[in-house]
């Protein structure tokens, strides 16, 4: 079902922040950033063995990830595996008992279909499960 840790989600106040923290302190590289309206965040993505991590600042006060921001600060926000399938991963998943955030795939970052599972169960994380091309 999961085939491996696509990306990990990290919530940012600053991107440009983040950037020096990443970039001139790690040495990591930033490949690309990317707006995703629908879900009201700036994307910057970060190549890291077989995954990645993406950098999220929200990009209106009322967003998602100024939400998470708010309540539990700057941090990992998600954990995203990569799956084939989604729509019949979410149909089993439901079936299991699994709480769906999202019942179907929706747009993601990087042209991905992505679906989130609630954290409630969970045992506290927020899933996303991510199907690329």
């Amino acid at each position: 079902m999961l085939k491996k840790i696509d990306h990990i989600g990290i919530a940012v106040e600053s991107l440009e922040k983040a950037k020096y923290l990443f970039e001139d302190i790690l040495g990591l590289k930033i490949v690309g950033e990317e707006v995703i309206e629908e879900q009201k965040v700036k994307v910057a993505f970060i190549p890291l063995g077989d995954s990645e991590l993406e950098l999220l600042e929200s990009t209106s006060p009322t967003g998602p990830i100024a939400k998470f921001i708010e309540k539990k600060g700057e941090g990992i926000q998600h954990l995203a595996f990569r799956v084939e399938n989604l729509e019949n991963i979410l149909k089993e998943l439901k079936g299991k008992g699994i709480r769906l955030i999202d019942e179907k795939p929706r747009y993601g970052a990087g042209g991905a279909k992505i679906a989130f599972l609630h954290p409630q169960s969970t045992q506290g994380v927020l899933i996303e499960l991510c199907e690329r091309g």
